[in-house]
């Protein structure tokens, strides 16, 4: 009986999963949807103009807010181009080193997080909290340290202590600017008509 309820829970958590991508693909195809990401795009952009490298393997830069947003608003497959695309076009215009794919991968996994977590959900603390501290874990403490190690040929146990420790700084400042930013934007209505039902109903108790 339990091994029946935890396999009909996979195979439910796996057609939800396959709905929201549905759902995102569908996105691409409304002309609001694709101005919107493209403005956000923009906005990843410009904020990749203040991003500041510390050193050779801790940069600290704010592009997740407009990533967050895309994978918020429009789910896993535009948050996983704008992601990729953010990445590449920030490169192209303030290239800071060599080009490294594996950065464009981990921007495309960082809007498939946010997507997956966030798109067609209440918008609560507790989600945001969990969202951040998966990007920041997997993707930016051990794939993109990962990365640092191909590209310049530091010692992966050398490298990470300090980048658990900048992250680890990060992350409550991260949450905070995000739900910030978002619960604002909220209430200013800026969201309208793209929100979900959930959303809306969440924005709603917020502004009581």
């Amino acid at each position: 009986m339990r091994s029946f309820r935890a396999t009909a829970e996979e195979v439910f958590c796996f057609m939800r999963l396959k709905d929201s991508f549905a759902q995102s693909a569908k996105e691409l195809k409304k002309t609001r949807s694709l101005a919107v990401a493209a403005m956000l795009l923009a906005i990843a952009v410009v904020l990749g103009f203040f991003s500041v490298q510390l050193t050779e393997s801790i940069r600290i830069s704010f592009t997740f807010l407009a990533n967050e947003l895309t994978g918020m608003l429009f789910g896993p497959v535009v948050g996983m181009l704008e992601g990729g695309l953010a990445d590449i076009v920030n490169y192209m215009i303030k290239p800071t080193g060599p080009f490294f794919p594996g950065f464009t991968i981990s921007g495309i996994l960082g809007g498939l997080i946010y997507g997956t977590f966030l798109y067609k959900k209440p918008l609560t603390l507790r989600r945001i909290i969990l969202t951040n501290s998966l990007v920041t874990v997997f993707v930016n403490m051990l794939l993109n340290t990962y990365w640092l190690t191909l590209l310049y040929g530091n010692a992966y146990l050398v490298i990470l202590p300090a980048r658990i420790v900048k992250e680890l700084i990060l992350l409550p400042i991260n949450v905070a600017m995000f739900w910030f930013m978002s619960t604002m934007l909220t209430k200013a209505k800026v969201f309208k008509g793209l929100e979900t039902p959930k959303q809306k109903a969440l924005a709603k108790e917020t502004e009581k």
